[in-house]
């Protein structure tokens, strides 16, 4: 009678640990449920958050207008919405991407290339770019420097 005893013991002891680990597997899974609802939450943040990029820069050469055509008012009036806009991105850690000093092909996006006094400098940046901590948004797009430029054989 003892040895059926313990064999029972043994069965509800491995019933218990496979209920053990059934639960860490279900709270794993809960887990990992979550994590990806987030990245895909603050994927779609990021999507959106793009599509209003090329709205700034509208708003902005729309500013820039109204100031060489001593629009006041109108100027006035867009500087506000910029600096609202400008504002909401901050809040979203939006950042604009740095093109002083060297082409970095993470952060920049080579548009031309140009003759320079050295390689890889940005010499002009045709449009800005963002990122939200390290991830890029919109690469800031850029005219980079080459020392010696061949030009190709006619």
């Amino acid at each position: 009678m003892t040895g059926q005893g313990s064999s029972e013991r043994e069965k509800i002891k491995n019933l218990e640990n496979q209920l053990k680990r059934a639960l860490a597997d279900y709270a794993n899974l809960q887990k990992r449920i979550e994590s990806e609802r987030e990245q895909i939450i603050k994927f779609g943040e990021r999507v959106l958050l793009t599509k209003f990029l090329p709205i700034l820069d509208v708003l902005e050469s729309a500013e820039k207008a109204a100031r060489a055509e001593k629009a006041h008012g109108v100027g006035q009036g867009l500087e506000l919405a910029l600096n609202q806009f400008k504002k909401i991105l901050a809040e979203e850690g939006i950042e604009e991407i740095n093109t002083s000093g060297h082409f970095d092909p993470h952060w920049h996006e080579a548009v031309e290339i140009v003759k320079g006094k050295k390689d890889n400098e940005i010499a002009q940046v045709i449009e800005r770019g963002f990122r939200i901590g390290e991830r890029v948004l919109r690469p800031a797009k850029v005219k980079v420097t080459k020392r010696n430029l061949e030009t190709p054989n006619a």
